[in-house]
């Protein structure tokens, strides 16, 4: 792991169902630094979308929360709309995904994944 200091803030909530699925990728994958990146871009249909990718690096500027052995990384342009989120992973009728639920966003689809400030 690198030198970047790993904290909890309790700004961002990583729920356990989310820790222990990215663990569970992570082990399939065979590769432990591995690391779940969620972040924000412009589009969608209202505004902003979330997206999730598994990566490696971690920049100095990031924001790292961990739970059980593994960490969620997020650039500081998607923290300032994340903050106060929770991050967790469902398995439900829609199928299985990682889910933002955010009091930021004061408006979102029908599938959650794009919202607006």
């Amino acid at each position: 792991m690198s030198d970047v200091a790993l904290f909890n803030p309790a700004s961002v909530k990583f729920t356990d169902a989310a820790a222990r699925k990215v663990k569970i990728l992570i082990t399939e994958e065979e590769n432990p630094e591995l690391k779940l990146r969620v972040f924000v871009t412009g589009g969608g249909c209202s505004g902003f979308e979330y997206g999730f990718t598994f990566d490696e690096d971690v920049e100095e500027d990031d924001t790292l929360v961990g739970n059980a052995e593994v960490t969620l990384v997020i650039d500081p342009l998607s923290f300032q709309y994340l903050a106060g989120a929770e991050v967790d992973f469902k398995e439900d009728l829609q199928g299985s995904r990682f889910v933002v639920t955010n009091p930021n966003a004061t408006t979102t689809c029908g599938c959650g994944n794009s919202f607006a400030v």
